[in-house]
């Protein structure tokens, strides 16, 4: 619950700093708590397989580095109506928060990174 709901106040508090004087600007949803949880996975199976579009297989790390490289450029055009910033830092959060948990699964997860090499 916790990873959820920081994932959700990670992911949105830019925003609401960013955006604070547009009175148009309005952003509902999850999607950066989802990235958060998909991030603390990501975190502790590096190497696990996540299925692009539900049949291409990827490494788990590989598809996070995409999709925050996605994110990134994505924020900096502002060319759609999806909160990109938001995922990004839900990601990042899901990442660090079990690192706040618990400082030394960062060692495991470099054991884990570096195993597969």
């Amino acid at each position: 619950m916790l990873l959820y709901f920081g994932g959700i106040f990670a992911s949105n508090i830019w925003s609401l700093i960013k955006h604070k004087d547009n009175y148009y600007y309005n952003a509902v949803g999850a999607s950066g708590a989802v990235s958060a949880v998909l991030f603390a996975t990501i975190f502790f199976q590096p190497w696990e397989p996540l299925y692009l579009f539900a049949i291409l297989p990827i490494p788990g790390i590989l598809f996070a580095a995409g999709y925050l490289f996605y994110s990134y450029q994505m924020s900096k055009r502002q060319s759609d109506n999806v909160a990109h910033d938001a995922h990004f830092l839900g990601a990042v959060f899901g990442f660090v928060f079990p690192i706040l948990l618990k400082p030394e699964l960062f060692s495991r997860f470099i054991d884990q990174l570096f195993s597969f090499l």
